[in-house]
């Protein structure tokens, strides 16, 4: 098990509040339904540069907010020296929302953190977006459309240099998930991550258990094959016998370890991270 995660007590709601408090908390977006919180993580040695940032929106189809999911995912790269940044979008239960206002809360904090880049010692040219899910839709979302369909806000993209996605929901037109969830099912195929497949797009990492139900592993398999068709770099680790939630700390920590030490691995070799002078994990 990785050195930092030896620090953390298993995972419960009270211990996820807990960890939050140890997070910067900043409004990065104000809406008529109130507030939308991003928490921060920051690495422990001071910036000698600028540092990459590592962002994650939680699971679920934008029901209800549940941030603290990938906290020990943000401790993990906060430890290797990113800003880390467990991420809150507006949802059905405590804002009255749908997809679309999440869509739209994911691209902002991208932009934002962009914006305070100086702020918090960050280096926009090295943000990985990640989600599982419903959050993973949010990420791919923020990557996907054309610069010509995605422009700058105020001289600012939302376009990550990586991804890292779990029990990814790939597919929201009426063959795949969530499809009833969007305004019309013309939405839903529009926004849908498989109608937005296009060349040039930033490298991407799928964990998925072949047991998941909710979002199936052969919608995903079928997503890397037209990434790679189309000359982008999209690696999909399987994981047998794995339903839905196989990741996460508190579910196994045997998945969460081997999905953690694969995810850093892939930053590394992207020059996203450097080289943990202790291999990283132990």
């Amino acid at each position: 098990m990785s050195s930092i995660l030896r620090k953390v007590a298993p995972i419960g709601e009270a211990r996820d509040r807990e960890i939050l408090k140890d997070a910067a908390t900043y409004a990065y977006a104000q809406r008529p339904q109130g507030d939308v919180m991003a928490h921060l993580f920051l690495p422990a040695e001071p910036a000698g540069k600028p540092r990459p940032v590592v962002v994650f929106f939680h699971g679920g189809f934008w029901d209800t907010p549940t941030p603290t999911q990938f906290v020990p995912h943000c401790l993990h790269f906060a430890s290797r020296g990113a800003v880390t940044v467990a991420a809150e979008t507006r949802t059905a239960a405590k804002h009255g929302t749908g997809p679309l206002e999440a869509i739209e809360d994911a691209r902002d904090l991208i932009r934002w953190l962009r914006h305070n880049a100086d702020t918090f010692s960050l280096d926009p040219e090295k943000i990985v977006i990640g989600g599982a899910a419903g959050g993973a839709f949010l990420a791919l979302l923020a990557t996907m459309p054309t610069p010509k369909n995605l422009p700058p806000v105020d001289g600012l993209d939302c376009f990550p240099q990586a991804l890292i996605l779990f029990s990814a929901l790939v597919n929201t037109t009426t063959k795949g998930a969530a499809a009833e969830r969007f305004p019309d099912t013309k939405k839903a195929k529009l926004f849908s991550p498989t109608s937005l497949v296009r060349r040039k797009l930033p490298p991407m990492i799928f964990f998925h258990g072949k047991s998941d139900r909710i979002t199936p592993f052969e919608e995903v398999d079928r997503f890397r094959r037209r990434m790679r068709w189309r000359g982008n770099s999209c690696e999909v680790i399987d994981f047998e016998r794995a339903d839905h939630s196989f990741f996460n700390f508190n579910v196994s920590h045997k998945n969460f370890e081997r999905t953690i030490i694969a995810a850093d691995r892939f930053l590394v070799d992207r020059g996203i991270l450097e080289e943990a002078a202790d291999g990283g994990l132990d």
